[in-house]
């Protein structure tokens, strides 16, 4: 004897939630843009920053992050500068500090 199974929306009823229109959709607000001063104190960390790889002194910078290199550069007696440390550490989100000069290019 067998029985005939049912499907499980025999037993639960079919409720189907309803489309968000497109005016309730939560948007993001766009944030504002950056203001001229924060602009020039953004090159102005940026251009730091692309000094600090071109400098040999702390060794290659191809394969690691900036952080990295500078922990490594404290790590054999090199003393790079803290500025740069501070400045990575604050901005550690951002790729565009974090990222060397020659990330881009394939090793």
């Amino acid at each position: 004897m067998t029985t005939k199974r049912g499907l499980i929306t025999d037993s639960f009823k079919v409720v189907k939630k309803a489309r968000r229109s497109a005016k309730t959709e939560k948007r993001r607000t766009p944030s504002p843009p950056p203001t001229e001063a924060h602009q020039e104190v953004r090159e102005e960390d940026l251009q730091k920053l692309r000094q600090f790889d071109l400098d040999w002194r702390f060794g290659p910078c191809t394969g690691i992050s900036r952080l990295q290199r500078w922990e490594r550069a404290q790590l054999h007696g090199l003393s790079p500068p803290e500025e740069i440390r501070y400045l990575l550490l604050q901005t550690h989100t951002d790729p565009e500090y974090s990222r060397s000069l020659w990330s881009d290019y394939p090793l």
